[in-house]
């Protein structure tokens, strides 16, 4: 392997009909192996006259910068000319970043990425909540005897134990890239993501476009996106059925939400396999149901770092101490408004949810973090909107989920707009009478 840039204006001789890239080539060819580690002045590192790579490129007049595999000792090489004239960039593994590059380039990190430029910079409190998010995910998908009951006639890495509920949206995109570095890498992971409206539904388009960065992160795993399609319109027993499962709760909003998890957790549907290299021509559907029996799903990230548009109302209305009270209320009154109609609806499908936002490790840690580390509400929304998590996102090289904005599920997947239509005949009158919070009439002996 050998990547060079740069011109030789002297030390090695180079005839003017002759290119300097390949002579270099040659001469690095030629040399023998030395320790770079010691220190020597002599030329040659042997009796024969073979010089050392070092010494070949200390010889080198003009700007340069090489990248080169020494076959012989099984050593990379790689060095610029002592004043940098030509760009040569090195990112050493760190615990945040495991990864060891060498570009020409700045990474996309510092560079402009579709919504503008991506801060290089990294907040010390964003690291923490990584940790903490990054051992709960491990905590939550640690094998122990729930995957020993896969047969023996079976292959094992076929099967997906561990799920997420995927809308391609900056909670979900975290859960995916954290379960891959939980997860051993035999296993696929499901991604479950449903939609009201085919192709078209806002959460399957964001759902294809962060199976592709997931791919780039991780492009190892053998990741599954599962497009689970649904028809309002012929689910008539099914939602007579959620209706029972979501009960206490009683809005049309609930309902909604509550078809939507229950969908996603029966992980019926379908995968696109096949070669994927002409603009997804040769692809072709494939029926699948997907086996996992741990569900993640992404419930407290926006209770906790203000990912709600009312959040930004009372912190417009209160400042800070307005966000506060309001960010608490929700806290206090998660187990009532989402919880427990989400966990019925998924464990009616023989699944378990899981819920790494909520660990109580990762509570304590966002706790502890000044509120305006968390979220800046001056700014617009994609941005300021859970910083904290949009910088655990770029952490983990997502940039494009970093800067995705909230949508919930009822809006994303589009039964909210199908509903609509089916009870109230149009949009316009849904939103006339308020159908998120308007009331479904069911009997009710639980509170």
């Amino acid at each position: 392997m050998f990547d060079s840039e740069g011109e030789i204006f002297g030390g090695i001789c180079v005839n003017s009909d002759c290119n300097d890239t390949e002579i270099l080539m040659q001469a690095l060819g030629e040399c023998c192996f030395v320790n770079s580690h010691i220190h020597t002045r002599t030329p040659y590192c042997d009796e024969n006259g073979q010089s050392s790579i070092p010494n070949v490129l200390s010889t080198i007049k003009g700007p340069w910068a090489v990248i080169y595999w020494q076959e012989s000792s099984k050593t990379l090489w790689f060095a610029r000319d002592a004043f940098g004239r030509r760009s040569l960039l090195v990112h050493w593994p760190t615990l945040e970043d495991c990864r060891f590059l060498l570009s020409s380039v700045s990474p996309v990190s510092s560079m402009e990425h579709n919504s503008g430029p991506i801060q290089v910079s990294i907040s010390g409190p964003a690291k923490t909540v990584l940790t903490a998010l990054r051992e709960s995910v491990m905590r939550r998908t640690s094998l122990h005897r729930i995957f020993q009951a896969v047969t023996c006639d079976i292959r094992q890495e076929e099967h997906s134990p561990v799920a997420v509920l995927f809308s391609g949206g900056l909670d979900s995109m975290i859960l995916a890239a954290l379960l891959d570095e939980c997860l051993d890498p035999n296993y696929e992971i499901d991604l479950l993501n449903v939609s009201f409206d085919g192709h078209s539904a806002p959460d399957r388009i964001s759902a294809k476009a962060g199976v592709k960065e997931l791919r780039r992160i991780a492009p190892l795993r053998r990741w599954k996106l599962v497009e689970i399609d649904a028809d309002l319109s012929k689910l008539d027993l099914d939602i007579k059925h959620v209706m029972s499962l979501i009960n206490p709760a009683n809005t049309y909003m609930d309902l909604n939400i509550g078809v939507a998890f229950w969908l996603a957790a029966r992980g019926s549907g379908c995968v696109y396999e096949g070669n994927s290299s002409n603009n997804n021509e040769d692809l072709q559907c494939v029926k699948y149901e997907s086996k996992a029996r741990i569900v993640l799903v992404g419930s407290g990230a926006d209770e906790q770092c203000a990912g709600y548009g009312r959040h930004k109302t009372k912190y417009r209305q209160g400042s800070w101490l307005g966000l506060h009270k309001e960010m608490k209320l929700d806290m206090q009154r998660i187990w009532k408004r989402n919880l427990g109609r989400d966990d019925r609806c998924i464990a009616d499908n023989g699944k378990e949810a899981r819920f790494p936002f909520l660990d109580e490790d990762v509570i304590r840690t966002l706790l502890d973090i000044p509120l305006w580390e968390v979220a800046n509400l001056d700014q617009p929304s994609g941005t300021g909107d859970k910083k904290i998590l949009r910088e655990v996102a770029k952490l983990l090289g997502l940039y494009e989920a970093a800067v995705l904005p909230k949508r919930a599920i009822q809006f994303g997947t589009r039964i909210a707009r199908e509903s609509n239509r089916k009870n109230f005949g149009s949009n316009r009158a849904a939103n006339q009478a308020s159908a998120g919070s308007a009331v479904i009439q069911i009997a009710s002996n639980f509170s």
